[in-house]
């Protein structure tokens, strides 16, 4: 009981790690710059899609991860600058616009790589298991996949939190009219912030299909955790994506060991509660 309770807990912390590749990108969409993206999930999974069609080139799993992270800084630039940034302010036109290019990205992506699941092939030092104490093998990949979400969250929080460049990006949101008075060109920093988001999505794709598969309709399934992550976190809050991404993997994991029937409402009958209390997540402010 205590060793499936410990590797629930490590199969919660490696799930964590990849919704926060994808929350982290969502929460600068929305709480920096306030656009509602609801594409995020095609992004995932067309970086995913990408990112296996490189690793079976080039058998290069690295260069999957960048290729497929680069392809959706173009996709996602396109996106933005010829479609979203016509919407103004309007978030309603932002969720339907967004919505209905993750349905033609998903259609084109099962144009090209068919409906089968597929899986991106992960390197040979990456495969196999590990041994844990008790005799207990765990997916090698996993536990790296844990330390590459631990790297991009230091890393994000780094930028944001540390540098100039962090601080001018906060400061646009709150007072953009202020910040252009200075010289300083915000549209090119939020195009900047816009691109990096897109490439965490695309690589988060790469990531998880190397253990979760790519499919038609993954794009929708992981983008209701990313949401959720994104709502629990609280909106333009780095620290809030990663405890929020930690409390969904883990009771998503807790969920479906203990009550697979109710896997569903272990994960979101808490988040629910918890908007009575903390309509604004757990990190959020009010803007």
């Amino acid at each position: 009981m205590l060793t499936s309770a410990v590797l629930q807990a490590i199969n919660g912390i490696s799930l964590a790690a990849l919704l926060f590749l994808l929350a982290s990108g969502f929460t600068l969409s929305f709480g920096l710059m306030r656009v509602v993206n609801m594409a995020h999930g095609a992004y995932y999974l067309l970086g995913g899609y990408i990112g296996l069609t490189i690793a079976e080139k080039t058998g290069s799993f690295a260069l999957a991860l960048v290729g497929g992270g680069a392809a959706i800084i173009v996709v996602g630039y396109l996106i933005d600058r010829f479609l979203i940034r016509r919407t103004g302010e309007n978030h309603l036109a932002q969720v339907l616009l967004t919505v209905g290019v993750a349905f033609v990205i998903g259609d084109v992506a099962l144009a090209i790589w068919g409906g089968d699941n597929l899986m991106v092939p992960a390197p040979k030092f990456l495969k196999g298991a590990v041994i844990l104490p008790g005799d207990v093998y765990y997916p090698r990949y996993r536990f790296v996949l844990i330390f590459l979400g631990v790297a991009v969250g230091v890393a994000l929080w780094l930028l944001y939190k540390k540098t100039q460049l962090g601080a001018v990006v906060r400061a646009g949101v709150d007072d953009r009219e202020q910040v252009n008075a200075t010289g300083i060109n915000v549209d090119r920093l939020f195009v900047m912030v816009s691109g990096l988001a897109s490439f965490l999505a695309g690589m988060a794709g790469v990531a998880g299909g190397a253990f979760l598969t790519l499919y038609p309709g993954a794009e929708w399934e992981i983008l209701v955790y990313a949401l959720v992550v994104v709502i629990v976190g609280g909106l333009g809050s780095l620290e809030g994506a990663m405890i929020g991404a930690l409390i969904v993997g883990l009771l998503d994991a807790y969920g479906r060991w203990l009550l697979p029937e109710f896997s569903y409402f272990v994960l979101f009958g808490p988040i629910a509660l918890l908007m009575l209390f903390r309509p604004r997540g757990l990190f959020g402010r009010e803007y």
